[in-house]
This record gives C-alpha cells, structure tokens and sequence, in this order.
C-alpha cells in the first residue's frame, strides 16, 4: 500500500495551485490551474486529484487555503461555499462540497490568508508569537489572524481588506461594494484600474507606490492598535516589489507617532515583515489545516 498522502489546494483568484504532500511536508506532485469560471477550474483540479488517486496515492484529507469570502459557519446548508465575491462565475460556487463529494475526501477548508497566517505561525515568520497577521496583497486585497495558534472566525472570517481608511488625495477607490476600502484602493487590481497600467510595469518612481505605502501603513498602523499585533506579515504579488516594505514601514511609524512603546530590543521592522515561507504561505497554509506536521 502506498504511504499515506496528504492534497492541498491554494485557492486564489488568478490561480489553483494543487498539490499532494507526504507527510513531512515534500511535494509528491503540483500543478497550477487558471482561475477562470468555476465549473471550468473545478473540473480540472478533480480531473488532476482523481489522476493521482488512479496511480495509487493515498490520501483522504484535502486542505482548501480559498480566496472568498466563505461560508465557514460548519451548520450552514451552504457550508464551503464562496458567497458575495466581485469575481465572475464564482458567487456562491460550491467549492468545498463539490471537491469532497467528487474525491471522497475530507476537507478542511479556510479563507487563503487565514491559512497562510496558520502556516507563517509554524514553520514561518510568525513562530514563537501568539497575535499573528498575514497580509496578502495581490488580485485581491486580504488578511488572515492566527491567535494562539487558531485561526480567527467568528459572525464571518476577518475582512481586512474592506476595511476604511483616510483616502489618499486625488485616488478613486475601485471596490464594487465599498468603493475606496483597502481593497479598493491596494489591490493588484485595483491599483491597474487606478492608474491605467499593470504593477508590474511601474517603476520605483511611480507615484502609485507611494499610494500604496500610504494605504498599507494606515493598515498596519489599525491592526497594531485593534490586535496588538506582534507580526504583521506582508505577503501577495504586489509585495513582490522590494522597495515597498520600508516604505510602509516608514509610513506605519509616522503613523503612530510613538504610541506604541515597544521593547528596547524591538524595532517596527521586526514586527512588519516579508513572509518567512517565501511565495508559499499559501499552499503550505492549506497543508496546515489537516491533522498532520502541527510541530
């Protein structure tokens, strides 16, 4: 019989990253899906997890890390399911039932910041911290909260990307339900929209990079005051850009104005970091939902 396996999707709005693990956490087989409309994507990621199933892997847990937001209230009818989301063909799309009735697996599933925030707290950036805040900023705009070692859900999960804020000047935020939140004013999408032209064409001296310091240091500045937050973590494809994180830094300190006293031996830089676990927080986060590697 072969070795126990484990599945594991990261769930995002451009794309499906699949994979099955074993149990230390090596890659035993990974794809990546396009996110188009949700009959297309679901039909592939069963077509590649019911392939792995007919060459013998073994695995009956499958770990959902899920853009959303998500009904994850376990006696809703509608559990697992997307709900109001701004992405096409995907409001309340059945995804988790449809890939455990389909696989005949079980799943445990969790919004994909939620679970990158799990994932930063064990084997990451947010080891050895009991407040831990993961910030992806990307297509969308979200974040995931970790509190002694559980993820954070309560009337829903934690929306911190439609969060409001001070607009900066002369910006028109983009969110199809909120107009000028965080997600409308900082995501990878919205940023394109604002200025006409994708992040990754933007130079260093783009005027739309000191937009998104200012946006995200006012963040930061609201999670270190609501959460008291010991590591804000700062994760997504728009981060990629190496010169953002001292920006925001910088931002966030003018921001607090010395409020906050922190320990002699702590600086904001140590507290507002790049991810420990690179680009995969994600997928790693959807593997640390399932009963297996919690040390």
């Amino acid at each position: 019989m072969a070795p126990k396996s484990y599945a594991a999707i990261e769930a995002g709005g451009t794309k499906f990253i699949c994979a099955l693990f074993d149990a230390n956490k090596n890659v035993l087989a990974k794809t990546r899906i396009a996110t188009t409309t949700f009959e297309e994507t679901i039909g592939q990621v069963i077509d590649f997890y019911q392939d792995l199933k007919s060459q013998g892997h073994d695995f009956d847990q499958l770990g959902l890390a899920s853009f959303g937001p998500l009904d994850l209230n376990p006696n809703s009818p509608t559990f697992g399911n997307v709900t109001k989301t701004p992405k096409p063909y995907w409001t309340d799309a059945p995804l988790g039932s449809r890939l455990s009735e389909t696989l005949d697996v079980k799943v445990s599933i969790d919004t994909d910041v939620n679970a990158a925030a799990l994932a930063e707290y064990r084997w990451g950036a947010g080891q050895g911290f009991d407040v831990v805040v993961y910030i992806t900023v990307g297509t969308g705009f979200g974040g995931g909260l970790v509190v002694g070692g559980r993820t954070v859900k309560g009337l829903v999960h934690p929306e911190m990307g439609h969060m409001r804020i001070k607009v900066p000047e002369g910006v028109q935020g983009q969110c199809p339900f909120h107009g000028d939140c965080v997600e409308g004013l900082a995501s990878g999408t919205s940023m394109q929209k604002i200025w006409n032209q994708s992040t990754q064409d933007m130079p260093q001296d783009h005027p739309a990079w000191e937009t998104e310091a200012n946006v995200l240091g006012q963040v930061c500045h609201n999670l270190l005051m609501t959460l008291s937050a010991q590591k804000i973590i700062l994760g997504g494809g728009v981060m990629q850009q190496s010169f953002l994180l001292p920006k925001i830094i910088e931002q966030t300190e003018k921001n607090l104005g010395d409020y906050i006293c922190f320990p002699q031996d702590l600086a904001l830089s140590d507290i507002i970091t790049a991810p420990g676990l690179s680009t995969d927080s994600g997928l790693l986060g959807a593997l640390a939902l399932l009963d297996v590697n919690k040390t």
